[in-house]
């Protein structure tokens, strides 16, 4: 397989911006999170609400690509008990090792916990319920936070392998095919459109929860825009529409995000005798959740081709942080919430506090895994790197070789 660095790349870039993401939810004010700080402001909800509905989706239809690109080497038997093994051991080790010390801020700061990570740990380490409003997910006794996102994986891709035969089958691939060579509007509407159907229908009566169970909607459309990834991945075709439909696909984003929020704007200001408040409001509620599905579909086929444009290259930085990704992913929440359970009672105002949460995040998740985690062989497979080190800098390199 050739390697497709703009595929590790924007991985890479997709976990940093999710660390941001996170960091944000900290300070935004009328926005839940497992820990607040005192300094929150409702002026981020804007840029967080144009990276919200995406940053997922786009995690599920790379981890599609990612798949697609193995090509031929996808056995399905070895594909299921390596996915088992790469997702579900990190998820299980992190659940009891990494993210505790989540809930024991929360617990703290609820009230609901006296300090004492030990006591915490070994009451936790039980899974049993604890008092309601205790921590995220109290209920079940134990949580995984923001590891919510392997154990969806890891069942998309159980599914996918039950799928493959049909997926691989001559009909489908030619469908694929089609689909992949057809005019830019339908590739750029059609998954928006399909994304529209399930917000539209199953949205209303099953809002997000990330537990796995009852969470309906976001099974249709994170499943969804991984069977894209997975099926469109693989098409050279569609690769080649990616990169040629990047600056129409930029533009619809744009004219989707402006419309968006001039139609929220029209709901608070117009005046209530306007004559347009008397039209049925399906007529601007269906304007308003297609430019959403628009906007969502249009920044990831948007990045797929400015990310194939620009990114297929090996990047010095790109070997390390490839592998560091995953163990950054599944440390960065619980050292961004100690940090700031730590640093809140100090006061320092809301510029130099959020700044050294991120300083101690950077810098716990980078000790952690270069001195740590790297390191230490029976280590590495709890964050879901093979046992062996410096072999991904070796087909870096092998892969580079080949290719000059």
């Amino acid at each position: 397989m050739t390697r497709r660095h703009d595929i590790d790349a924007l991985r890479v870039l997709a976990f940093a911006l999710l660390i941001l993401y996170h960091l944000g939810m900290a300070y935004v004010d009328g926005w839940g999170f497992h820990l607040k700080s005192t300094h929150t402001t409702p002026d981020l909800q804007w840029p967080m609400r144009l990276v919200n509905g995406w940053r997922m989706s786009l995690l599920f239809l790379i981890s599609g690509v990612a798949i697609a690109l193995l090509g031929p080497r996808l056995a399905a038997g070895r594909f299921a008990l390596l996915r088992t093994w790469r997702l579900l051991l990190p998820l299980v080790f992190g659940m009891f090792v990494v993210v505790p010390i989540q809930p024991y801020c929360e617990a703290v700061s609820n009230g609901h916990a006296s300090p004492g990570f030990g006591a915490f740990l070994l009451r936790y380490w039980q899974v049993r319920p604890w008092p309601e409003g205790s921590f995220a997910g109290a209920s079940f006794g134990i949580t995984w936070n923001h590891l919510w996102y392997l154990a969806y994986l890891w069942c998309y891709s159980m599914v996918l392998v039950l799928l493959k035969p049909l997926l691989d089958s001559g009909p489908v691939r030619r469908l694929t095919g089609r689909m992949a060579r057809s005019h830019g509007l339908f590739l750029l509407l059609g998954p928006a459109a399909v994304l529209l159907l399930w917000l539209v229908w199953l949205a209303p009566a099953h809002p997000a929860t990330n537990t796995l169970v009852n969470d309906t909607y976001q099974h249709a459309k994170y499943f969804t825009v991984f069977l894209i990834g997975y099926a469109l991945g693989r098409e050279t075709a569609f690769w080649q529409r990616a990169v040629a439909l990047r600056w129409a696909s930029l533009v619809a984003v744009c004219l989707a995000v402006l419309w968006y929020f001039l139609l929220e704007a029209l709901g608070r200001w117009l005046p209530a005798d306007s004559v347009l408040r008397t039209w049925p409001e399906g007529f601007w509620s269906l304007q308003s959740r297609f430019c959403e599905m628009l906007y969502v579909w249009g920044v990831m086929l948007t990045l797929l081709g400015w990310a194939k444009r620009h990114l297929d290259r090996p990047f010095a930085w790109l070997p390390y942080c490839t592998e560091a990704v995953y163990p950054w992913y599944i440390l960065h929440q619980s050292v961004l919430i100690a940090a700031l359970f730590w640093l809140k009672p100090l006061h320092l105002g809301p510029v130099l506090e959020p700044l050294l949460v991120l300083l101690a995040t950077v810098a716990g998740c980078l000790l952690l895994h270069e001195y740590l985690i790297r390191r230490v062989r029976w280590i590495r497979p709890l964050f879901g790197l093979k046992a062996a080190n410096g072999d991904i800098s070796r087909r870096h390199a092998a892969v580079t070789n080949a290719r000059a």
